[in-house]
């Protein structure tokens, strides 16, 4: 059986990325990231070279989005 993976963020660059993922795991909460390695080497951020799609098991989606967004309430 494979794991189910749901995007809860989508990235601007992999900084941004990074950052979601530590806090993610800071609460236990796998995360992987997916990328176009284009976008990484070259360091170009146009025609979704720089998206990074953040990724989490689906059944963490909804607590990982309730994270996401309570942090950028908090930043507002």
């Amino acid at each position: 059986m494979a794991l189910e993976l749901e995007r809860v963020f989508l990235a601007s660059g992999l900084l941004e990325a990074e950052v979601i993922k530590g806090k993610l795991e800071s609460y236990g909460i796998p995360v992987l990231l997916q990328y176009e390695s284009a976008g990484v080497v070259f360091g170009l951020t146009i025609d979704k070279l720089g998206e990074v799609q953040v990724l989490v098991p689906a059944e963490r989606a909804a607590e990982a989005r309730a994270l996401i967004v309570g942090d950028e309430a908090d930043n507002a």
